[in-house]
């Protein structure tokens, strides 16, 4: 049993090393809160229900993992792709496992439109958008560009963390990473500092005579 404290970041604290050491699985909130030394009337005053609990234990892992990309963006001396590289081995450690399929797990629940679990999906994208896209800056890619890219970014670090979790197969997702990261060599090269974005293309649109075939 993780010995109780009070408050609620204590609470949560112990909740986040509880989920480290033993996952959560189908216990109750009831469970939970007596394998933390508190009690459930706590949790719900607190969290709101076993949902609100695990919300708030993958946006505090969230925020870490953040905090993490920004340090090591920090690093002027390490390349974009250093950067890359490092933030990768650390999120696909499998000391991290435990949190990243209680990730996925709530993030389906809500998905699903499961009213306790939706708030996970305020700022599940958009709060990673800015320290992603200020490493391409970095780089020397327009700003317009480097949000799209770290868009992609992201959705491929959660695709293979997710191919990760199914297959156990960790060579094999590290190498498809290393693809990923050793394609943006070229597309780095080729950006120019303080150079104007391109227009993304549309289809033209034709209307009155012009529209008309000879």
């Amino acid at each position: 049993m993780t010995k109780g404290r009070g408050g609620k970041q204590a609470l949560l604290q112990s909740a986040i090393d509880y989920v480290a050491a033993h996952g959560v699985g189908d216990r109750s909130l009831r469970e939970i809160a007596a394998e933390l030394g508190s009690s459930h009337r706590m949790l719900i005053y607190h969290f709101g229900s076993k949902e609100g609990l695990l919300v708030e234990i993958i946006r505090v892992m969230e925020q870490r993992q953040r905090a993490l990309l920004e340090e090591l963006d920090d690093l002027e001396t390490a390349s974009p792709l250093d950067v890359a590289r490092e933030f990768w081995q650390r999120v696909a450690d499998p000391a991290l496992w435990p949190y990243e399929r209680l990730f996925f797990e709530v993030y389906g629940r809500a998905l699903q439109g499961d009213p306790e679990s939706r708030p996970l999906l305020d700022g599940v994208i958009d709060a990673w958008l800015d320290p992603l896209a200020r490493a391409f800056r970095r780089a020397g890619m327009h700003p317009d560009h480097a949000r799209d890219h770290a868009r992609l970014g992201l959705a491929v670090a959660r695709g293979l963390l997710l191919d990760l979790l199914a297959t156990g197969e960790r060579a094999a997702v590290d190498g498809a990473m290393e693809q990923f990261i050793t394609m943006y060599e070229t597309v780095l090269e080729n950006a120019v500092p303080g150079t104007t974005a391109p227009a993304r293309a549309h289809p033209p649109v034709v209307t009155g005579p012009e529209a008309k075939t000879t």
